[in-house]
């Protein structure tokens, strides 16, 4: 083969010959004898690698089959995390004792998010399919950013089909990036830029403070984008609730006025679509048409409920979504996709490319070969290496197609709603908020109890409730009174796992009123 392309070995060494005046010493035979060793990381062993190739595919499918039979969450043990804070391995170790270490020290600790049970934050499941794509995605391993090679298509397909799922105009760009906070800063950082030229001279010479317009409920990600975008925190205007926890929009435009007064320079209104608290969904409409008159990007934070556009019973409340300027969205909450996905849309394309576009000299594209094919994706956001993460949504939508995601998402909602009424009914407990979207919050109640007395109450519960294994809820401070927090987006519970949760709420919360309660023994000295 070498001397089919010219390469005689009598050139070949004087190639090397010519290039030993720049080893700094090395030696010849030495680097001769390093590179025939022909190293690589592949196994020597094939057959054993398929073997417990084969033996993860049915450990892993036996979980997920039996999964609700195993508590949701337990303690890690010290020897755990003492094996898990040794020093990095020198010398290799073989594979099947590899997977061993994982199944003793790691499998048994998850999260447990992929539980019936599981109710914490804002966590999706995954899928079985979706686990086995994320394998093939592995061992593909493209760079998912620029050439020519299907993932990018398979990329630009699944946002459109993120498009379709909204209703969001087809001619809007969009990118998925790990989850809601980097599709907010992105968006946020078009938004910006649009608003503002920045790019060449940046924000030295905007000439005024630029202000973005949210609730007192929107999540942190937004305050830190705009920390990170450079406009300070105090750039950040948060505008009380109502008692259903959506912004006030009178209070809005006041302060937009009073702003514009002092001489600042307000650039965006952000909407949340579900608030991670309490579900909340703010008047998107009545923010589109505020942003209108006074000429701001309309941003909309639907990281957790955007997708509940496909639920009828939401789908008028979050229809302005299709008219915003921008949306985030993640898909590994609400489409039950493994972490990590999210996405960003954008109504102006061009806009959009405007905000990110740079190509040096070694990206150059051309018509033909490799790095032909689709635009740099690169164009369009800050990274420039990116998985394959398109492929298990794109496996997942054709498993199962959309319209049983909307009735997953629809059964969720409905779950919610049988839980508040189980709460309304039940004395020992009272809900905290309305219930939205697919959030419950509520806690356990007694008449002889003071307010910090409840509170540690119920904080009792939950732990125990964590550490028994039964369920995880989250918690969180709705007006200083500590809540019990039940988000369902789990394509694995069930009704009677809703039961299970306050009947196990009720018993623990007897329980510890009893310790409460208790009359305290004296010390006699």
């Amino acid at each position: 083969m070498i001397a089919r392309f010219g390469l005689e070995s009598k050139a070949q060494s004087g190639i090397f010959e010519k290039s030993n005046t720049n080893m700094q010493g090395t030696n010849r035979e030495q680097l001769e004898d390093q590179v025939g060793q022909n190293l690589t990381l592949d196994p020597q062993d094939w057959t054993q690698m398929r073997q417990l190739g084969h033996q993860m595919i049915d450990d892993v499918m036996d979980y997920l089959e039996n999964i609700g039979q195993q508590p949701v969450w337990k303690p890690i043990p010290d020897e755990v995390k003492h094996f898990l804070a040794t020093d990095i391995p020198q010398e290799p170790q073989d594979i099947d004792s590899i997977y061993q270490e994982f199944k003793q020290y790691i499998f048994p600790y998850t999260k447990g998010n992929i539980h019936p049970r599981f109710f914490a934050w804002v966590q999706g499941t995954g899928t079985p399919l979706s686990v086995l794509a994320d394998m093939l995605a592995a061992t593909m391993n493209p760079n998912v950013t620029i050439g020519e090679h299907a993932s990018l298509y398979v990329d630009q397909q699944v946002v459109n089909w993120c498009k379709q799922m909204l209703k969001y105009p087809a001619e809007a760009s969009g990118i998925l990036l790990s989850g809601g906070s980097m599709a907010n800063i992105t968006a946020l950082t078009v938004a910006r830029n649009h608003q503002a030229s920045v790019r060449q001279e940046g924000l030295f010479n905007v000439g005024s403070q630029m202000t973005l317009y949210c609730s007192a409920e929107t999540h942190s990600c937004i305050q830190k984008a705009v920390e990170i975008l450079g406009l300070g925190a105090e750039a950040v205007r948060k505008i009380s609730v109502n008692a259903q926890y959506e912004i006030n929009t009178l209070e809005l435009i006041e302060c937009i006025e009073a702003d514009l007064a002092a001489g600042h320079r307000p650039f965006c209104v952000v909407g949340t679509a579900g608030t991670v608290n309490t579900g909340a969904i703010d008047p998107l409409e009545e923010l589109w048409q505020i942003c209108q008159r006074y000429q701001l990007w309309f941003h909309v934070d639907g990281a957790y409920g955007a997708l509940a556009k496909l639920d009828p019973q939401y789908a008028p409340a979050l229809q302005a979504i299709e008219k915003a300027d921008s949306v985030a969205f993640d898909l590994h909450k609400w489409l039950y996709i493994p972490y990590e996905v999210g996405c960003t849309l954008i109504k102006n394309a061009e806009v959009h490319r405007n905000a990110f576009a740079i190509t040096p000299n070694y990206l150059l594209q051309e018509k033909r070969g490799l790095a032909g094919g689709l635009e740099s994706i690169n164009n369009y956001g800050f990274e420039l290496s990116r998985g394959f993460k398109a492929l298990k949504i794109w496996m997942s939508l054709k498993e199962h197609g959309l319209a049983k995601y909307a009735a997953m998402i629809r059964q969720n909602n409905l779950q919610a709603a049988y839980l508040g009424q189980m709460v309304e009914n039940a004395p020992e407990l009272e809900l905290l908020a309305p219930v939205s979207l697919s959030i419950v919050c509520y806690r356990y109640i007694h008449p002889e109890l003071s307010e910090a007395e409840l509170n540690a109450l119920n904080r009792e519960i939950l732990i125990q409730l964590q550490e028994r294994g039964i369920a995880s809820p989250s918690s969180t401070l709705l007006q200083g009174r500590y809540a019990i927090r039940v988000c369902i987006v789990n394509q694995r519970t069930k009704k009677a796992d809703l039961e299970l949760l306050v009947q196990a709420t009720l018993q623990i919360g007897a329980e510890q009123v009893a310790l409460f309660l208790a009359p305290k023994t004296l010390s006699v000295t």
